[in-house]
């Protein structure tokens, strides 16, 4: 690929952000009632979906760690980050409903994933949160529910910058105001507030990320100060 040496990567580049969209999703999860802080399903380190045509060929989909993680709320699964848990409450399997495609790319959308904005320097790029419209126009080709099940942990065509992430967090940690950033010091960043989220989500989100340090996938960020 043709370098480009002059490339602002923070504010330009483009990144498959993996695990970080899991609060995110799993907020979306809590709002519109898909799973609650009771609800525990076993990660055995894979789900496997049937293939219709071969039924001896399942499609499996992973977690990170082989051997599973075990017995998985929603605070487990995103401090362990479990995917299992996302495929099942992101996209949906068997008897359990899932939040859906449309429902993923709304509340990653909400928060400004995908999106881009004007800061000092121009305008930064927008990014990519698939949907079966994108996947159609790109591809034509129709979505199906491995699409899902990997746009749930952040894979599959998902690319955001990473000021839109930092932005994005900021967002879920200030309970919905969801800033510009500018450069310069010598204007106030305008913002938005993001509303209508159940003030009780955000603290159920909050201790499950803080849990990604003091038990989960960052405890190497668990520092005495």
């Amino acid at each position: 690929a043709e370098d480009k040496p002059f490339l602002n990567r923070a504010l330009s580049g483009l990144y498959t952000p993996g695990s970080t969209v899991k609060p995110f999703v799993a907020l979306g999860m809590l709002e519109e009632g898909i799973v609650s802080t009771d609800d525990v399903v076993t990660s055995t380190g894979r789900l496997e979906i049937p293939n219709p045509w071969n039924p001896g060929n399942p499609t499996v989909f992973r977690d990170w760690r082989p051997e599973g993680h075990g017995p998985t709320d929603v605070y487990h699964a995103i401090a362990d980050s479990v995917n299992t848990f996302f495929y099942i409450f992101g996209g949906g399997f068997q008897e359990r409903r899932g939040l859906g495609i449309d429902g993923i790319y709304d509340y990653l959308t909400l928060f400004g994933l995908g999106q881009g904005f004007e800061v000092s320097l121009g305008a930064t790029p927008d990014g990519i949160i698939p949907n079966p419209e994108w996947k159609e126009r790109l591809f034509d080709d129709a979505w199906r529910i491995g699409d899902t099940y990997n746009t749930v942990i952040g894979q599959f065509g998902t690319q955001v910058t990473p000021l839109q992430m930092v932005r994005a967090v900021v967002a879920l940690a200030n309970r919905g105001e969801l800033i510009t950033p500018r450069i310069t010091t010598d204007n106030v960043s305008p913002s938005r507030m993001i509303t209508g989220i159940d003030p009780n989500h955000y603290d159920i989100i909050h201790e499950a990320m803080r849990q990604t340090v003091t038990e989960g996938t960052a405890q190497t960020l668990r520092l005495p100060y």
